[in-house]
This record gives structure tokens, sequence and C-alpha cells, in this order.
């Protein structure tokens, strides 16, 4: 028997001579992406495993039925990271209910630039009321030139074109 390569670390290795039909090195993480692997498939594709899977969670949620509790006691810090996890989730959703949501006027006709600003803003496509910092830009005349003394101390341009 030759070496093979493992489909998923690509790494080459001596298939078992008690399984020719070898794809997977021996290495702990591709062995777990195999099981894995396999499990996703008979879930799928088996009626009865899936249902025992099933039933063996409930099982044990109801052996177990104050274990988030106790687990979230023991760790606060997880805690605060599902609670910053679930106010994005909570954005992302209320940002993609607003994206296409106009009810705002139509600022296209405004002489001010409208500015949204926001960490998520990418995302939205036609809104115009996005939970985000609005800044109304009015635009400004053009400005002149500094004007020379000169042209100060003439009220009219009747001195200036006698000048010439």
């Amino acid at each position: 028997m030759g070496e093979r390569r493992c489909r998923y670390c690509q790494n080459l290795f001596q298939p078992s001579k008690y399984r020719a039909q070898q794809t997977v090195c021996g290495q702990l993480s591709c062995q777990r992406q195999r099981r894995t692997d396999y499990h996703r498939q008979k879930l799928v594709h088996d009626a009865e495993y899936r249902q025992v899977c099933l039933d063996s969670s409930h099982k044990w949620r109801n052996q177990n039925p104050d274990y988030w509790q106790r687990y979230r006691e023991k760790n606060p810090r997880a805690v605060d990271r599902n609670l910053q996890r679930q106010r994005v989730r909570d954005q992302k959703r209320r940002l993609r209910d607003l994206a296409n949501n106009n009810l705002a006027f139509d600022l296209k006709h405004s002489a001010a630039q409208v500015w949204l600003v926001g960490s998520s803003l990418e995302h939205l496509a036609n809104n115009n009321l996005a939970p985000a910092q609005v800044w109304v830009l009015e635009t400004l005349p053009p400005r002149r030139g500094p004007v020379s003394e000169s042209c100060q101390q003439h009220r009219s341009g009747s001195a200036a074109a006698s000048a010439r």
C-alpha cells in the first residue's frame, strides 16, 4: 500500500493495513473533523438517527434543568460576551428591517449635503432612517477673493473707470 494524502490537512500518511479505504490521517484534528462530517451526513440522511439525537438532548435537558443558570453564574465573562453579540445581532436585524424604508422626506432636493455616520451603514441600500448620527452641512456661497484697499475706497465703479 502506498502513501495517501489526507483530505483535511493534505499531509501524506500511510493507511492502516486493516482499513484499505482510509482517506484521513491519524491526527486528532483530522479525526475530529471526520467524525463531525459523518455525524452531519448521518443527521441529514437518517431520520431515525436524527430522532435519537433529538431525544438524547431532550433527555439531558430534563435531567439538568438548571445547567444554564449555573453556567452563567460561573462564567460572567461569557455572559457579557453573549450580551454584546446579541446586541450586534439585534442591530443587524433592525438594519435589515430598515433597509428599504424611505419614510423620510426626499433629501435629494435639499441644498444641504446629508451625511449618515455609523459603523453598519454599508449594509443600507435605500434607507434614510438609519440609527446613526445625521450631519446636515449647508453649502456656503462661493468665497470671493480678498478685496484690495483701493477698491474699498471707491463706493461706485465710476471712480475706478475714470482711473483707467
